[in-house]
């Protein structure tokens, strides 16, 4: 049987917000699309697109951006490069001219309300996040290709469900926590080592090196970004962003001008408890409030729970003087390890098994990756992983409005305080007797995910999405 093959860079993805499940992953389908009517020379006898918007996609997509993504990667635009700033000035342009320019290359009419299609009443069976494009040609002829965003910016194309399988040999193949403590205990190897052999792979150590680098500073840019940024939030809850207040309460009046001089302002506040515990949040605060408003983030494993690995990496680089470029790709590659894990036996995806698969896996990886920075064995990592998820088990996807807002950004600061306290445990006990193994867990999750009704899976029809009106202020 092949493994599925999940690298860094599939776990930790450079995109937009405020959604990697309806908006990363949406704005990729409609790019592979482009691309399949330019492989088939087709993209210039298009007369007509449609877009079809599935499920989670439908109920929850004008909140997540659903609609904008489809829109800018079928322009050709890419979500990794896209000037932020430019994304609503675009879609204004194509709505108010009803014209959409497929792929960069050729002009077509196109009706935002006749042409993008939310089908709020129906699913398909494989996935809640489904979308469905159909060009029509000048000939009569048309074509269709149905996509499903699986969590993570991860999609895999209708009847093409092992597409995402590797056939690259990989020397540690792991589905599984037990498989992976094999490996470490025949080798000696820490979680971080043996990632790093595997990803040889795909490509040299140097590739690997700066491509990490890369994550971490659109990481680094996001936090920093967030933490001077004030106003309200998009998308009519009227949110106000709070990281930037609490960041220039924590600095105080000590001077900073960039990212690195913030950082020792920060650092020289000191090391009281509660000081470190507003610190953490307002890490956490800034990258969910710049992915809320559009901003670039990365997805760690998900955007909406994009900011509880940035936090607790700062919290170690902050607090354990760990600004180094080793330690950094040391975390991310131990918690793309621990993402994996949960994303082959289990899913990463709120539409198919709540805030569980978000903020719980995102917490679990936080937390293996600090074990290991801090010096713990293998085994203590993957009980650090384990207790962070243990405690998210059965957390709900409920977003008030559709919006990745309430509860979504203040759900990052306590899926990060966590991970740290689930790091902090593991550091302290003797994994020989913990009772549950992280397998244990990821199968538990799964049969959650399973049990959870439909209505608090990231279709905003539970929860708090329908016990707080819109019209009252948040708290």
């Amino acid at each position: 049987m092949v493994k599925e093959q999940i690298s860094i860079f599939d776990m930790f993805k450079i995109g937009i917000g405020p959604s990697s499940s309806h908006t990363l992953g949406p704005w990729r389908a409609a790019q592979r699309f482009i691309a399949v009517l330019e492989d088939r020379d087709l993209l210039e006898n298009v007369e007509q697109v449609n877009v079809l918007l599935y499920g989670s996609l439908a109920k929850t997509g004008v909140g997540h951006g659903t609609d904008i993504a489809v829109l800018l990667g079928l322009s050709g635009d890419d979500p990794v490069t896209f000037d932020v700033s430019q994304v609503m000035p675009k879609i204004d342009q194509i709505k108010a001219n009803k014209k959409l320019l497929l792929g960069k290359e050729h002009q077509i009419n196109f009706s935002y309300v006749e042409n993008l299609l939310f089908l709020y009443h129906e699913s398909l069976p494989f996935h809640p996040n489904a979308l469905t494009f159909q060009a029509f040609l000048k000939d009569g002829k048309a074509i269709s290709e149905t996509y499903y965003s699986i969590g993570g910016g991860f999609v895999i194309q209708e009847n093409d469900s092992q597409g995402f399988l590797s056939e690259i040999d990989l020397p540690f193949p792991v589905d599984t926590a037990q498989e992976l403590m094999v490996w470490c205990m025949k080798t000696g190897l820490k979680i971080s080592e043996l990632v790093l052999e595997n990803e040889l792979a795909w490509r040299s150590e140097e590739d690997t090196r700066t491509g990490v680098l890369q994550i971490f500073n659109t990481i680094k840019d996001c936090t920093y970004k967030g933490c001077h940024s004030s106003g309200i939030l998009p998308g009519g809850l009227n949110v106000e962003r709070r990281a930037a207040k609490l960041s220039k309460r924590l600095t105080k009046d000590r001077p900073y001008d960039s990212y690195d001089t913030w950082i020792k302002a920060i650092r020289e506040g000191g090391k009281d408890f509660g000081y470190i515990l507003d610190c953490v949040s307002c890490f956490a605060l800034a990258v969910n409030e710049e992915n809320a408003s559009f901003g670039r983030v990365v997805t760690a494993p998900t955007n909406g729970a994009a900011g509880v690995i940035p936090a607790v990496l700062q919290y170690y680089i902050t607090f354990y003087d760990a600004y180094s470029e080793n330690k950094i790709i040391q975390f991310i590659a131990t918690a793309s390890e621990i993402g994996s894990i949960f994303k082959k036996g289990a899913t990463i995806s709120a539409a198919m098994g709540g805030c569980q698969a978000e903020i719980g896996v995102s917490s679990a990886m936080a937390a293996g990756a600090l074990t290991e920075c801090l010096g713990g064995s293998q085994r203590q990592v993957l009980m650090a992983a384990e207790i962070a998820m243990e405690h998210h088990l059965g957390l709900t996807c409920d977003p008030i409005g559709g919006l990745v807002q309430i509860p979504c950004i203040e759900r990052n600061t306590m899926g990060a305080i966590k991970a740290i306290t689930a790091a902090q445990l593991a550091l302290q006990s003797n994994p020989d007797k913990a009772k549950v193994s992280l397998d244990a867990v990821v199968s538990t999750m799964w049969d959650t995910a399973q049990d959870m009704n439909v209505k608090y899976k990231e279709t905003a029809d539970g929860g708090l999405a329908i016990k707080v009106p819109l019209s009252l202020p948040e708290c």
